[in-house]
């Protein structure tokens, strides 16, 4: 895995936003990277295993683990239940689920300043293996989580199967779709953004009453940790969460709508950036690397498959320009065409195109979190689209598809979240010209549960197909994308839940697809 240092935070600013050593040295113990110095137990007035277990970022040798005391998840002031004593959390990692064959064990320190979150990374695991981890702390044994390792970098696999997944808006509907999820035969599950809405919260569709500090927007940290505590009380999001590990970026709602990292730059956006980050931090299987330093944070890297998949993350959030002629759809704005417009900053993109020249995958995989592909929702002669996805930074879009074919890629496929829709997209040379050579796949996934039901296909979705002649399927239901990736194929199957307005929808499979090795562009499945 490859990780790009964060940009340097002025003396200033660092003492504005109260970062300093103590950080790093709660990240170290909270990783088990240094002895565990004896501490005092918290009193346990209820179980503090409340938000599950996790684990990801899988390598060869090992992964990153993780869970959080929170006897009270949705408390006001964000402790979960905790008081600011430290608390030491074992973990155990087992070859089976009933722990008669340990094979590592460790200690970590739930600290107050992480929100009494541990993010133990393993190491000296088997490849490709099955594993299964668990917690003890205050008394209590957390529930048993399954994660799998990564193959040899050197290895050929004969396949890889991953589910990606993206917009969870609690308070819009039932994570039914993370029940038949935690359901697959999975190796790994991409989370592509809008882990959590930053909204006031209602409980309508629920039907639960919520506590009136959570029908707030939120700004502070204490209100991000409380809504992480009431997003993971969903029972089907922490299963999904125990049963795979995860690799996880985050897009926009985990800050704010729409946020772009080189324009929200005044120090109430950088403060609440920092509060987001650290609570984004605090509640995923995130490796020290990702550590926030204030207002930045190293989320875009790479996880390898063996020599057949490249997983190269990307962040399209903090190092973009201002979304050009408002952050809407527009019919007319030429600034989006402007060469110097950047989505993923100089630095990361030229991270990117080195990954093009020196991975040894059979297919190059890029976690993106809004649209690549042109979406144009004019079936006329103008081209209307919207401004916050690569839509609104075309020249840096064409260069990474004319690089990505220039430098030899084989197989260029891009996983998407966003949107609240299915599609599955051809990317082109030039998307202006449906002519142009078709130089990767495209796959985007609808949501967990934002924007509701959903429908198979309304207004928009008909207009979207009219519009642009490389998509080749739209839908706008709510669920999840599967993907079985092996030498010579790639499969996607778009699975739909046809509610999530009320609880224990049933799921199909909407639509399939394939994509032949060497052979960019889509076959139906």
């Amino acid at each position: 895995m490859v990780c790009r240092t964060s940009p340097a935070v002025s003396p200033s600013r660092r003492r504005f936003l109260g970062i300093g050593a103590a950080s790093a040295a709660a990240v170290a113990l909270g990783s088990g990277l240094f002895p565990v110095p004896s501490t005092r137990p918290a009193s346990a007035r209820a179980y503090p295993f409340t938000l599950g277990v996790a684990s990801g970022d899988p390598r060869p040798d090992g992964v990153v683990l993780w869970t959080r005391l929170a006897p009270d998840p949705l408390a006001p002031d964000g402790r979960g239940g905790m008081d600011d004593r430290d608390v030491t959390v074992s973990y155990q990692v087992a070859a089976d689920e009933r722990f008669t064959t340990v094979v590592h064990r460790g200690e970590a320190v739930a600290s107050a300043e992480l929100g009494h979150s541990v993010h133990p990374e393993i190491t000296g695991l088997e490849p490709d293996r099955e594993y299964f981890y668990r917690f003890r702390a205050m008394g209590e044994i957390s529930p048993v989580g399954r994660t799998r390792t990564a193959p040899d970098p050197r290895a050929e696999p004969s396949m890889l199967r991953f589910a990606f997944v993206s917009c969870q808006r609690w308070d819009d509907g039932h994570y039914t779709a993370y029940r038949h999820l935690a359901e697959e035969g999975l190796d790994l599950v991409v989370h592509l953004g809008d882990y959590l809405y930053e909204y006031p919260v209602h409980g309508r569709v629920r039907q639960v009453e919520v506590p009136d500090h959570l029908a707030v927007e939120t700004v502070t940290l204490e209100q991000y940790r409380a809504r992480y505590g009431l997003y993971k009380s969903d029972p089907d999001l922490r299963e999904a969460h125990a049963r795979f590990p995860w690799v996880a970026v985050l897009d926009d709602h985990e800050v704010k709508n729409n946020w772009a990292g080189a324009a929200d730059t005044d120090e109430a956006a950088l403060a609440r950036r920092s509060a987001a980050f650290q609570a984004y931090y605090e509640n995923l299987p995130l490796r020290r690397s990702a550590l926030p330093a204030g207002p930045t944070m190293g989320l875009h890297r790479r996880i390898t498959w063996g020599r057949l998949a490249d997983l190269t993350m990307l962040d399209t959030r903090q190092y973009r320009d201002d979304q050009p002629c408002g952050d809407g759809r527009s019919a007319d704005c030429p600034e989006r065409f402007a060469p110097e417009r950047t989505l993923l900053g100089a630095e990361q993109r030229e991270w990117l195109l080195q990954g093009f020249d020196t991975s040894p995958a059979r297919w190059h995989v890029l976690g993106n979190q809004v649209p690549m592909t042109q979406t144009d929702t004019d079936p006329g002669p103008d081209t209307r689209v919207w401004l916050d996805p690569w839509d609104g930074y075309v020249a840096e879009r064409d260069r990474v598809l004319a690089e990505a074919a220039s430098r030899g890629v084989r197989n260029l496929v891009v996983v998407t979240g966003d949107r609240h829709q299915n599609y599955a997209a051809e990317l082109r040379a030039d998307h202006a010209d449906p002519d142009s050579a078709t130089v990767g796949t495209e796959f985007v996934g609808t949501s967990i549960s934002s924007s509701r039901d959903g429908q198979d296909l309304g207004e928009q979705g008909r207009a979207l197909l009219e519009a642009n002649p490389h998509l080749r399927f739209v839908n706008e239901q709510r669920g999840y994308v599967r993907c079985l990736v092996t030498p010579e194929h790639w499969f996607t199957d778009f699975r739909v839940v046809p509610y999530v307005t009320r609880p224990n929808a049933p799921v199909s499979t909407r639509a399939s697809f394939v994509v032949e090795d060497g052979r960019p562009g889509l076959l139906e499945g």
